[in-house]
């Protein structure tokens, strides 16, 4: 019987991780950035870059940012 592999996120290297953050920011610096991995994305805050990110599997990711694109999503889950 095989267990799944799960990544601990001390586990991932950060060093070379690219953070880009939207162009609607403009020169503020309160944005959330985000760097794509191998495997997962890698989610900070910008006026907080010192704290270790959020990772999410690259699926998880996917339908955060799927379900941010599809509308407010407080009208569907409050």
């Amino acid at each position: 019987m095989s267990t799944p592999s799960t990544t601990a996120q001390h586990d991932v290297d950060l060093a070379h991780a690219r953070w880009r953050k939207s162009s609607y920011s403009g020169g503020a610096n309160d944005c959330v950035e985000v760097a794509e991995l191998s495997e997962h994305a890698a989610v900070r805050d910008s006026k907080d870059i010192g704290r270790r990110p959020l990772l999410f599997s690259k699926a998880a990711m996917h339908a955060l940012v799927s379900g941010i694109a599809r509308g407010p999503l407080g009208e569907r889950w409050g």
